[in-house]
């Protein structure tokens, strides 16, 4: 599954811990993040990540891009809701995205910890049938 990991700057520390304990259900899939995100992942991990562009510079929309062409099945998107972020209309949209498309989304630790057990106990395979009927077509679910 392609799974996308995005954090806020105050959330970043949070992420990588995640992404530590959770480190070999994540080496089972491909990884995508955002920018700085994932540069401090894959330091800590050794994960193999594909990096976009930082958030605030175009990231986002980056990974929204491929929700909205049915390639990507899960984000762990840790927010931060006490600061706020230039980039906030970016960030709703890529959470919109998610809603639109059925893309599974994780925005704190607690639900994350769900998500990356459901993943490992296969609960998402729906996504992989989703995917195939689909196909590149940019329609909804």
């Amino acid at each position: 599954m392609n799974i996308a990991l995005i954090a806020h700057d105050k959330k970043k520390d949070d992420i990588v811990r995640f992404a530590i304990a959770y480190k070999s259900i994540l080496a089972e899939h491909t990884l995508y993040a955002t920018g700085t995100t994932g540069l401090r992942i894959m330091k800590e991990t050794g994960l193999d990540i594909h990096r976009f562009q930082s958030g605030p510079l175009g990231g986002d929309q980056e990974i929204g891009a491929l929700i909205a062409n049915n390639k990507m099945d899960v984000v762990f998107f840790f927010r931060d809701p006490l600061t706020v972020q230039p980039h906030e209309p970016d960030v709703s949209a890529l959470v919109r995205l998610c809603d639109v498309y059925a893309v599974p989304l994780a925005t704190n630790m607690g639900t994350a910890e769900i998500l990356i057990k459901g993943l490992e106990r296969g609960d998402i395979s729906w996504r992989k049938i989703v995917s195939e009927e689909k196909g590149d077509k940019n329609e909804p679910r």
